[in-house]
């Protein structure tokens, strides 16, 4: 049972890391918003098509976010991998 706090930190880092990927996820929804924005000064004409192809674009990004905070949460609060390592400890493979 020694190895699971390493086990517990491992979910813990990992978690982080996704919680940082719903922060860059926001960084590329400012930077998509950005540039439609400027396309439609440019040539007030293809706006449509701008609109268009940018909410399609904010949705995959704001997608990649959600996934990134439901993996966190996944990982904070039902950790499959503490169950599977006390199972492994329990019946007598790794002590």
């Amino acid at each position: 049972m020694e190895f699971l706090a390493t086990v517990i930190a491992a979910g813990q880092y990992a978690a982080a890391l996704s919680i940082f990927a719903g922060f860059l996820s926001t960084i590329g929804q400012g930077n998509i918003a950005s540039k439609a924005i400027e396309s439609i000064a440019r040539q007030p004409e293809a706006r449509g098509a701008i609109n268009s192809a940018m909410i399609i674009s904010l949705a995959m990004a704001e997608t990649s976010g959600i996934y990134g905070l439901v993996m966190s949460l996944l990982l904070l609060f039902a950790n499959p991998l503490v169950n599977r390592f006390i199972e492994v400890v329990q019946s007598g493979i790794v002590k």
